[in-house]
């Protein structure tokens, strides 16, 4: 049985309050009833549900949502661990805003609990590339009758509030400029970023991360000081390729992506990536440009074999970059403004491989964890000490993505499907010069 989520997200939001409302009527009394949906219940689910739609709150609020409605409403928590991504449509978001509301000021200063201080309450801030794994075969019935599409919709953060401007093309490369990115590489260090202002887990996570509410970390797998010691710093020159760029989901496009032309797609965003990284940084790039998302279902099953091949034919790559472009509410646009550019913003992804419900997945290991966790993280600190607000808070989330090829794996979300592919295009620069930054250990 497969559950296409994204064709029944209103259907299961709807059973989910039906579920909620018949299990309140059967154990509570009317007064109690009342008392307990109006004065608990809803307000800090409206609250919380806003912190994970837009992931603007502290861990400790979404940890608490997170274990109280799991408490009340087991079926909730049963398919949040699958559908963790905190999908909600619009109208469902314009409801939970006007509840935030009034539940804003009894829950802003609720104290965290001793879960979320060791990550295990952290629940996540669905700012969701989110792109459930495909299940391996062999593996459907231990994981139960159902096997998840991949969704990468999520609430992403409330951006640009003043609004920005959002100019449509025709599609055609011709009317781009793929020099602008050059104005965007030579900009100043905007701020430093202190490690020490980050040694605490809570004020690490809270400032660098997203955790979605399908996983959860701890103080020991997520330390400043130790990801930053991690040397990520690549040799000079090599014999053959040193950076794969490929594309698990080759067909996702932009708002002016023209149908019968790729390259105003995200394959045309990852080559002019690839251009920059050989025409300023020197860098042997190999753009794989295969095609796995036929059936979304199976890309990353799909793509693997493929990617394990290249590896094997190209020893001398040391940096995977699986470059993808996410997709957000219709009122969401993840733009930035950069030198007078129109610039999207970019997010980088981490797969732990493990879910609250059932710990670490043993069938999909990852022995350069580590490394992942250590290069998004020298990304993101670089990018926010360079081009602050650019870069969205890290997503963690529960599978592996294949980020197990090599230590030095980024899974990266592009903009989104209403920036232009000009806002996209405009983001590698950025992008490549904070890779060479990590990359060279600037």
């Amino acid at each position: 049985m497969r559950w296409k989520y994204s064709e029944s997200r209103q259907k299961a939001v709807f059973l989910v309050s039906l579920s909620m409302a018949a299990f309140l009527l059967l154990v509570c009394p009317a007064g109690e009833l009342v008392e307990k949906v109006y004065g608990q219940l809803f307000p800090t689910a409206a609250f919380c549900m806003d912190t994970l739609a837009y992931g603007e709150r502290s861990v400790s609020v979404e940890g608490k949502m997170m274990d109280m409605l799991s408490r009340e409403l087991p079926l909730y928590s049963y398919s949040i661990s699958y559908f963790g991504d905190g999908m909600m449509n619009q109208y469902y978001r314009e409801y939970v805003e006007i509840l935030m509301q009034e539940a804003e000021e009894g829950t802003e200063e609720m104290p965290p609990e001793q879960g979320d201080q060791t990550g295990e309450g952290a629940g996540g801030s669905p700012e969701n590339t989110g792109e459930p794994e495909d299940v391996p075969e062999g593996t459907e019935e231990e994981q139960g009758s159902f096997i998840i599409e991949e969704a990468e919709e999520e609430g992403g953060q409330r951006l640009n509030e003043e609004g920005s401007p959002f100019m449509i093309t025709d599609g055609s490369t011709d009317a781009m400029d793929k020099d602008a990115y050059r104005e965007l590489i030579h900009t100043e260090k905007a701020q430093s970023i202190s490690l020490e202002d980050y040694r605490e887990f809570e004020a690490l996570v809270g400032k660098f991360y997203t955790v979605d509410a399908s996983t959860y970390t701890t103080a020991e797998e997520l330390s400043a000081i130790k990801l930053s010691s991690v040397d990520m710093k690549m040799a000079g020159s090599a014999s053959g390729p040193q950076i794969l760029i490929y594309h698990t989901h080759s067909h996702e496009g932009y708002a002016d992506s023209a149908a019968d032309d790729a390259s105003t797609t995200i394959i045309g965003v990852g080559e002019h990536l690839a251009e920059i990284l050989r025409q300023e940084y020197g860098y042997q790039v190999l753009h794989h440009t295969g095609v796995y998302d036929e059936d979304r279902d199976y890309a990353y099953s799909n793509a693997l074999p493929a990617l394990e091949q290249v590896l094997k034919e190209n020893p001398t790559i040391e940096v995977v970059i699986d470059l993808h472009r996410d997709s957000v509410a219709a009122d969401t646009r993840l733009v930035t403004e950069i030198g007078g550019q129109q610039t999207a913003r970019f997010m980088f992804f981490n797969g732990l491989s493990r879910v609250r419900e059932l710990g670490e997945i043993g069938y999909l290991p990852n022995e350069n964890l580590q490394g992942n966790l250590a290069f998004s993280f020298q990304m993101q600190k670089t990018c926010e000490e360079y081009y602050p607000g650019l870069a969205r808070k890290i997503y963690l989330k529960g599978y592996r993505y294949n980020m197990h090829l090599k230590p030095r794996t980024l899974l990266v979300e592009l903009g989104a499907q209403n920036n232009t592919v000009q806002e996209a295009m405009n983001a590698c620069g950025p992008l490549a010069r904070v890779l060479d930054m990590v990359l060279s250990g600037e």
